[in-house]
């Protein structure tokens, strides 16, 4: 069940044609616990992709109990991001419903009942905005007509809000609980006699409301995936090969099983080379009746691995040659004009490479998955992104039908990406089937930083000419990194067009000459999408280099974007690409790249940071703008150095434009999290493998921003404009590590081409 890689391995749909329904009864077998006898209504999402006819089943259900309880399933994986809020606060919003009196129940991972359920790629709202405001829409029109029919009067005397139809002549009132009963038995309205509010009305929608996760989260009632117990239930803590494609030689877990607590060894069967995005690595799992027996039962194995082909695999030593294939001519992936002829007549050549490393996700909960077998079928219960995926992959390794497999979604101690593979579920489903008792399959922070799918280092050249009046006149971006989809096929060894159109291809300003290039490069570790994926490395170089091509212009950077994306246009690069902008999946009629919009947020941080204004000895500010998935972002960070010399990030701030912000108290919280994110891969984190194996054990080795080295206050700024709701989860990060690299070089006089460099 591995998706076809286009853009992020998604399975998405790019068009709404969604129906409401009336769940079947055996819908109502399936949920009529969520029913309370009352109103019942699924949302059936028949959607075009832009390869063929998608049919899926009802992704939502909405329930109206006669307790005047609404209860709304939500589909979507809760990381941090508030997507278990803001799509029940669309539907409640649409509704009128009370939001006190809104239940959240997480759909289990189910595609025939909840559709595309992966949580992945900031995509979440745009693509369920609109069916949730239909939903909601609807129940209020089934509500409207059963108090009308109640009170003998016509639907468009009445309103529904804060849970209850008011009849505005004679100031009736009845609550959504005492007609969730009529509702019911009325049919369906025509879509197009359905009308949905006007944004003004929304109560919700556009507003900060807390996260319902969040009084048991601080109090310490919210189950994540570690947390779940079972009857019998044993711990697994796995050694796995510590070189991508190794196996085992052979073992001695006499010590081992010598360990109080510790009752069996086994082992799991690797995918081999290449590892694949699904499947578990090879190992030896030790199965223990606690996590501190099965710990030290590890420590005692004595393992001989036969280490394979990537047992001589340098990171440093391919960074260099990934450098020196960028100065040979690469395959060409975008050309306009003339680049060698505009170097040529050049007056002044800016040529730059740029070296971004290996990334862990680190997300603060380790993967974790628990799993049971009984009488055939398989049950498990994990934090994960991709619950289908999980699955299906279940399915597979284990030899079951889908059906026969259910699995519970957590919340997730953090997400990022790496919880959408689900290489931990599968590990615990084939331990379970075997062992013939519950398991959790538990990470520790050293396996989760040995054996990630990687964000991928990079080696970047940008060459940029002037002519003798200091116009730009010439592009030539060189771009090589290991592609994710060598991760399942060794033949993979040229950036995708999916990880290009991240902030590459889409190189927006008005070049007369561009030339793109990429170069082979082979994965020799797992290799998978992070927090805002290709879009990290492409914006640190290009950022980078636009501003210190405005340095040498002599004109300011802010102004000189501004120049660069001369008029309000909508780009769509035609006859340009050598392959196909993907735009993150939507039609560029529906999502159009327009430079209006990242002129307004470029405008707006600047008015807003006060750039320009005189800054006090030992500050400086740098800029970078960015547009990733559909959303338009300008950053501005100011950095002070004290008398000491220790350099400290007093304020960073983003100008936004995400379209409708739904929540947006989630909204800030994503760029305010972004921030440190994305301080983190600027200056501290870094991966690195040597003989095959990665160098770094745990959070002495694989820093992540402290407080300390944190901004202190991140300031993000709203444009709002109407327009479709575009993803906030990964866009904080790409331009935050070239905004502060280039407030860096304001203050200290030193350009940054390598990722991470320190502050000190």
């Amino acid at each position: 069940m591995i998706p076809t890689f286009t853009f992020l391995k998604k399975n998405k749909v790019t068009q709404d044609n969604s129906e409401i329904f009336v769940p079947s009864r055996r819908d109502f077998i399936k949920i009529g616990s969520l029913a309370g006898g009352g109103l019942l209504l699924g949302v059936n999402f028949q959607c075009t992709s832009d390869v063929k006819q998608v049919t899926f089943a009802p992704n939502v259900y909405l329930s109206v109990s006669s307790d005047n309880r609404v209860t709304i399933i939500a589909h979507r994986s809760e990381m941090g991001q508030g997507i278990r809020t803001s799509l029940p606060m669309i539907v409640a919003d649409e509704m009128g419903a009370d939001w006190s009196k809104v239940q959240v129940v997480q759909a289990d991972g189910d595609e025939e009942t909840y559709g595309n359920q992966n949580t992945d790629g900031s995509f979440s709202v745009r693509m369920f905005y609109e069916p949730m405001r239909k939903a909601g829409a609807t129940a209020r029109y089934l509500l409207l007509q059963a108090a009308a029919q109640e009170w003998g009067v016509s639907p468009s005397s009445c309103t529904a809000e804060n849970g209850k139809i008011t009849h505005a002549d004679s100031g009736k009132t009845l609550s959504f609980g005492a007609l969730a009963t009529a509702a019911q038995q009325l049919p369906l309205p025509d879509p197009e006699s359905v009308t949905l509010k006007d944004f003004s009305s929304y109560k919700l929608i556009g507003k900060d409301v807390p996260i319902i996760d969040l009084a048991d989260i601080v109090t310490g009632k919210a189950v994540f995936g570690a947390d779940v117990q079972l009857p019998g239930m044993k711990i697994a803590v796995i050694q796995r090969t510590p070189i991508v494609g190794a196996t085992l030689a052979s073992y001695d877990d006499t010590a081992a099983l010598a360990i109080p607590g510790v009752e069996k060894i086994m082992k799991i069967n690797g995918s081999g080379n290449p590892p694949g995005l699904n499947k578990p690595l090879e190992g030896l799992a030790v199965i223990a009746t606690n996590t501190w027996a099965a710990i030290k039962g590890r420590e005692a194995l004595k393992i001989v691995w036969e280490k394979g082909a990537n047992a001589s695999y340098d990171s440093a030593v391919q960074m260099e040659t990934m450098k020196k294939s960028t100065l040979s001519d690469g395959q060409e992936r975008r050309v306009r004009g003339n680049f060698t002829a505009a170097k040529k007549s050049a007056s002044k050549v800016l040529d730059r490479t740029y070296e971004v490393p290996f990334y862990a996700h680190a997300t603060i909960e380790p993967p974790a998955a628990i799993a049971e077998y009984k009488n055939g079928k398989m049950e498990l219960w994990a934090p994960t992104q991709h619950p289908q995926w999980a699955r299906g992959s279940v399915a597979e390794a284990c030899g079951l039908d889908v059906a026969d497999v259910t699995i519970h979604v957590t919340l997730l101690g953090g997400g990022f990406g790496r919880k959408s593979k689900p290489d931990y579920v599968v590990e615990a489903a084939l331990l379970a089937k075997e062992a013939g008792v519950p398991i959790r399959v538990q990470w520790t922070r050293e396996d989760d930083l040995h054996h990630d799918f990687y964000h991928a280092h990079s080696a970047q050249r940008i060459v940029a000419t002037l002519d003798a009046k200091k116009q730009l006149t010439g592009w030539n971006h060189h771009t090589v990194f290991p592609s994710i989809g060598a991760t399942s096929s060794a033949e993979e060894r040229q950036p995708s067009d999916g990880e290009l159109g991240l902030g590459c291809i889409d190189f927006p300003y008005e070049v007369p000459h561009i030339r793109i290039e990429t170069h082979e490069s082979t994965a020799h570790t797992r290799i998978g999408w992070m927090r805002s994926v290709s879009n990290i490395h492409h914006a640190f170089a290009i950022c980078s280099m636009m501003d210190e091509i405005a340095e040498a212009r002599g004109v300011d950077p802010v102004a000189h974007a501004l120049e660069l994306l001369a008029d309000d246009a909508k780009l769509d690069f035609a006859g340009e690409l050598k392959g196909s902008f993907e735009n993150y999946g939507e039609p560029l009629d529906d999502f159009p790249w327009e430079t209006k919009r990242l002129k307004e947020v470029i405008r707006r941080v600047a008015k807003e940071a006060n750039w320009g204004a005189p800054l006090p000895s030992g500050s400086a500010m740098g800029f970078a703008v960015h547009k990733s998935f559909l959303t338009y972002v300008a950053c501005i960070v100011t950095i002070t150095k004290d008398s000491n010399g220790k350099i400290t990030i007093p304020e960073v701030h983003y100008a936004v434009d995400c379209g409708i912000a739904v929540n947006t108290d989630r909204v800030r919280s994503q760029f305010e999290g972004g921030a440190i994110f994305g301080t983190s891969i600027a200056n501290t984190s870094a991966i690195t493998l040597k003989s095959g194996e990665v160098a770094q054990h745990n959070f002495d080795g694989y820093l992540l921003a402290r407080m300390s080295e944190s901004p202190k206050n991140v300031h993000v700024h709203l444009v709002e404009n109407g327009k479709k709701p575009t993803g906030v989860g990964e866009p904080p990060v790409p331009p935050l590590a070239p905004a502060l690299a280039n407030a860096y070089y304001k203050l200290t006089g030193k350009r940054v081409y390598t990722l991470p460099f320190s502050l000190e």
